[in-house]
């Protein structure tokens, strides 16, 4: 079966390399898109799942923003099986900062030169959400267009969504961008920020191989 996978807001298949997925599992990286200028997000979502093909069965698996997306994706697309990693499942467990940004519409005001991630200031300010103690932000980046990032981050602060009890959530216990108190996820990684598909990868294969484990047939009687 195909594991179609999404990673974070411009973030390049690098951050989830360490992971070693299921073998029955053919995994096919989903990259980014840069929006149109005033492209609906449902319009974008059905751009990138234009790359899934549901002629057969498959599965969705998405990080961060990536975990906004396969959980549209699946609406359009139903998928065998959706996971999400360092995301969440409706806006209700969104963290009280995305919650303001929704309310005051402040993302969608400030200038793009603000999403500049190669600006020290920003650099510093993302470093402490993802992972304060983790120079390598910038090695996990494959799209820094501010454009995109802005557009990214307003598409988080708007998102609704009811959760969807087939999604799989895993969490970091000291995620700061998704914060664990606001979420009741399946599997919670000890100790990971929200960078831990790059720092725990370990825990994440083992509990995807759960995830995954092929069905045993029953033997006939």
């Amino acid at each position: 079966m195909k594991l179609y996978v999404v990673s974070g807001l411009g973030a390049a298949f690098k951050v989830l390399e360490k992971i070693k997925f299921p073998p029955n599992l053919e995994v096919v990286f989903i990259e980014w898109l840069i929006p149109e200028p005033n492209e609906d997000f449902h319009h974008y979502v059905e751009r990138m799942a234009e790359k899934v093909d549901d002629s057969e069965p498959f599965a969705l698996l998405g990080y961060s923003f990536g975990g906004l997306i396969v959980q549209e994706i699946d609406k359009i697309k139903p998928a065998e099986k959706v996971v999400i990693l360092g995301s969440i499942k409706s806006d209700k467990e969104k963290s009280r900062l995305i919650k303001f940004g929704e309310i005051s519409k402040i993302p969608r005001f400030l200038p793009q030169k603000l999403f500049n991630v190669k600006s020290a200031t920003v650099y510093s300010f993302a470093r402490q959400l993802v992972d304060p103690k983790n120079p390598k932000l910038l090695d996990y980046l494959q799209v820094t267009d501010p454009y995109y990032l802005k557009w990214g981050i307003q598409k988080v602060s708007d998102w609704k969504f009811e959760e969807n009890p087939k999604v799989i959530q895993i969490l970091g216990s000291k995620d700061i961008v998704f914060p664990l108190k606001y979420s009741k996820p399946d599997y919670v990684i000890e100790n990971g920020t929200h960078l831990f598909p790059a720092t725990k990868p370990r825990q994440v294969s083992k509990i995807l191989a759960e995830i995954f484990q092929p069905k045993t047939e029953k033997p006939e009687s």
